[in-house]
């Protein structure tokens, strides 16, 4: 992986921008979740995906949307798939609480060893704090840590 962050956006946080943008919380979010894909798009991050965004955005009936989405898998690192291992790994997380789809997100970006799981679902932001082996943000948490950490 280099010295490049890494990160995993789950399904929900490639969604934010096709959210109702009136809400100012997610108008800010969304902003922030396009300032980290242009930090991808110039390779200063590294996005990984999963066989769970795979899954669950094959299932959005929008496909205008699930075609824009997808693109972002070409951009990608590296794509985890299933293992029994991960899936071991995502029955511990489903204890501490997280729904099952959730569980596998983290455990994918787990896997790979990635830096920051970034997501909007406040439920899951809730219990970020007890997850040792990555960071839980959301996108505008995520952007002051970057800037905190590349500041001049």
């Amino acid at each position: 992986m280099g010295n490049r962050i890494s990160v995993y956006l789950d399904n929900c946080c490639f969604n934010r921008p096709y959210d109702d943008q009136g809400h100012l919380s997610i108008y800010l979010e969304t902003q922030a979740k396009l300032a980290i894909q242009e930090l991808i798009k110039d390779k200063e991050v590294s996005l990984f995906w999963s066989f769970m965004l795979d899954y669950e955005n094959q299932a959005n009936p929008d496909e205008v949307i699930k075609n824009e989405i997808f693109l972002w898998r070409v951009i990608a690192k590296d794509i985890v798939t299933s293992s029994i291992q991960l899936l071991d790994n995502a029955k511990t997380y489903i204890q501490s609480g997280l729904g099952k789809k959730d569980a596998l997100h983290l455990a994918s970006a787990i896997e790979v060893k990635c830096d920051y799981f970034i997501t909007v679902d406040k439920g899951f932001l809730r219990k970020a704090k007890q997850f040792e082996n990555i960071v839980v943000c959301n996108p505008i948490e995520f952007i002051d840590i970057w800037e905190d950490k590349n500041a001049i």
